[in-house]
């Protein structure tokens, strides 16, 4: 069975049809850049650029970086246009697409689901957190497999700053920190995360996943288990269409 997945970024846009008996993408993906200023209209134009080029027309599965309340509604918008606030993404999007059946879920709530499927989260129970660097750091919060939908913990507060303008990939670039200073810092917002909430494992997901051998080994006396994300970047994508077959 294959549903499309889109993972909406602050950086890009890339989907592709997903795989939902092998957790994994069926085509190459395509992405886009995420357009700036990031406003519904621009970001749904970027959205359809990558759903003609599939020429797809089932159920679409989409990732927003913000809560995301009842399936549709935008109550945040850190790494995009403000615009987006309290805008009903399912709706604009579907249009957007020529009304193929659109489902809306947070960017890292997308990614937790897929990872806690088919990647390092697979039969794990107790508590276990999904944190994506990237743009911003996006959060997954599950308990014995559960989700706790829309955490946010990238903006728990760090040093007087919202975590994720210290301690996210874009964090590292902008200030040209090396993987150890870099890693430093994710171990300081780590511990703090871990302080609130004790979990058993730690995933560590988004762009960086696929170079965690660079600074995982400089990440020190944290307790819980601490693994890069398996499905790597593509795990939004396989999460969005995860949740649009659920719904669908």
């Amino acid at each position: 069975m294959q549903i499309f997945g889109v993972d909406i970024g602050g950086s890009g846009i890339k989907g592709a049809p997903v795989d939902l008996d092998r957790g994994d993408l069926a085509q190459e993906r395509l992405k886009v850049l995420t357009p700036h200023p990031a406003t519904p209209d621009t970001v749904a134009d970027g959205v359809k650029e990558v759903v003609d080029h599939f020429g797809w027309t089932g159920p679409v599965g989409i990732t927003f970086p913000g809560v995301v309340t009842g399936g549709a509604t935008i109550r945040t918008a850190a790494n995009v246009d403000k615009s987006w606030i309290d805008t009903d993404a399912r709706a604009l999007l579907g249009e957007r697409l020529g009304g193929l059946p659109v489902t809306v879920i947070n960017d890292a709530d997308a990614a937790g689901v897929a990872e806690m499927q088919f990647g390092a989260g697979r039969d794990r129970r107790g508590t276990v957190i999904m944190l994506t660097f990237g743009t911003g750091i996006g959060s997954a919060l599950f308990i014995d497999g559960v989700l706790v939908p829309n955490t946010e913990l990238g903006h728990l507060e760090l040093h007087g700053h919202d975590a994720e303008k210290r301690a996210s990939s874009k964090a590292k670039e902008d200030h040209d920190l090396s993987w150890e200073h870099w890693a430093h810092r994710v171990q300081a917002y780590l511990a703090h995360v871990e302080m609130l909430f004790s979990p058993e494992l730690f995933i560590i997901g988004g762009g960086v996943s696929r170079k965690a051998s660079k600074f995982l080994h400089f990440i020190e006396d944290i307790k819980a288990e601490m693994v890069p994300a398996q499905l790597q970047n593509n795990a939004g994508i396989v999460g969005a269409a995860m949740r649009a077959a659920k719904e669908g």
